[in-house]
């Protein structure tokens, strides 16, 4: 307070002390005093919550197990939460809010299922729900959006947004891998998880991101639920063969967008990558999204995904915004509840790269309307066809197969 010698200072809370929650306390402390530079105060650590043992830690006088204790803490400003998952997230997390606290949050899952009531709840009590980390880890989306892209319309976002996929499609790119492989290469350097890999293999992950970005770029609650989600498992090395010599790769995409006459398409797919696409240079555990603007046009972001001081530095920069603008920030933040909109579909014309067993080159481009190149390696084929929609390319593929043509992999194009 000015003119007593006595320094204002920020309380926080951390719920959970994993990866996330550590590598929060780690970037407090080792860059405490740029960040009190730009929070304009100290920010302090006053509480961890971890229904784990840290009676041995160095800072075991921090820790306790029961989060009454924070919330009901007059001091604790700010809760930071990176337990995951909904349950008891969702419970603490609301808490907190009502209990008239900033909260930040790393957690995906949760803001992608209660990001619009959470937000909501958030200005009823005047306080700030903060959640960068959510989307790209370290690589910051959320924060341009509603800052300094704020004078755009945003007409499509395309992005890579899960870095163990990219990872294993940079091995199976780069040395013939298949999934297995690729796979078992990711959960031993623990990218993907050993128990159950789903969430990332199958786009899940992804589809929780652009959920998120959806809502907040859309202003209207879009659910993971109705994104057609496709992962990576039938994406194979003859795939990579073939892109190769049609100077493209693979890479898991997850867009939203909107055309001109206001219709929505979402979805998470792998898509065939031209060499010339930026995206096409995006490797291993990185991430990259593409905003494209009405006024700027495109514009992209890259950077590491994951990791625990990356996401942990994203995680403490809502603090240091939160501190200091509070519910101010929602001003630029719309997210309204809504409905399930149903599955979402998409009927924009595609160039598709499509593979397919016992090939007669004739019959594809009779079936297929004309192709825009072919080539056959062994006992397979490969074409781009003419643009096509999700619905014409579903009757194409049945009237290949009626001809004995099993359409193995179809992937739509990454038009620049």
């Amino acid at each position: 307070m000015k003119g007593t010698g006595l320094s204002i200072m920020a309380k926080i809370a951390i719920l959970g002390f994993g990866n996330i929650g550590s590598g929060v306390l780690e970037v407090l402390r080792q860059n405490g005093a740029a960040l009190t530079q730009r929070a304009g105060q100290p920010l302090n650590v006053k509480y961890i919550m971890d229904v784990r043992d840290f009676s041995q830690s160095p800072d075991a006088k921090l820790f306790v197990n029961n989060v009454d204790v924070i919330l009901e803490d007059a001091e604790v400003s700010t809760v930071v939460e990176t337990i995951g998952g909904t349950d008891p997230a969702y419970y603490y997390v609301k808490s907190a809010l009502c209990a008239g606290k900033n909260v930040c949050t790393s957690n995906k899952e949760l803001v992608a299922r209660h990001g619009a009531e959470l937000i909501a709840l958030a200005k009823q009590h005047k306080v700030a729900f903060l959640f960068e980390a959510s989307v790209g880890g370290g690589m910051p989306l959320i924060a341009p959006i509603r800052g300094s892209l704020a004078a755009n319309v945003i007409e499509s976002v395309h992005g890579i947004v899960n870095g163990t996929t990219n990872f294993m499609l940079t091995r199976m790119e780069e040395e013939g891998m298949d999934f297995a492989a690729a796979l078992a290469e990711a959960q031993r350097l623990g990218y993907a998880e050993t128990r159950d890999p789903s969430a990332d293999v199958d786009g899940f992950d992804a589809g929780r991101k652009i959920a998120i970005l959806a809502s907040l770029l859309y202003g209207t609650e879009v659910h993971p639920e109705d994104i057609p989600t496709t992962g990576i498992r039938e994406v194979a090395p003859a795939d990579f063969y073939f892109a190769q010599r049609m100077k493209a790769t693979i890479r898991l995409i997850a867009y939203a967008k909107k055309d001109e006459a206001g219709r929505f398409a979402c979805a998470v797919e792998p898509m065939f990558i031209p060499r010339e696409h930026p995206f096409a240079g995006v490797c291993d555990v990185f991430n990259a999204v593409m905003l494209r603007g009405n006024m700027l046009g495109d514009t992209m972001f890259y950077g590491k995904g994951a990791g625990k001081l990356p996401t942990a530095s994203a995680v403490v920069a809502d603090i240091i915004d939160a501190e200091k603008y509070g519910v101010s920030l929602h001003d630029t933040l719309t997210w309204n509840s809504a409905k399930s909109l149903g599955k979402i579909t998409d009927e924009s014309r595609y160039t598709y790269y499509i593979r397919v067993t016992d090939p007669d080159a004739e019959m594809l481009k009779k079936v297929l309307g004309g192709t825009q190149f072919m080539m056959q390696h062994g006992d397979e084929a490969a074409v781009l066809s003419c643009p096509l929609t999700e619905t014409e390319l579903a009757g194409k593929t049945q009237q290949l197969a009626a001809q004995g043509m099993k359409a193995m992999l179809c992937l739509k194009m990454l038009e620049q």
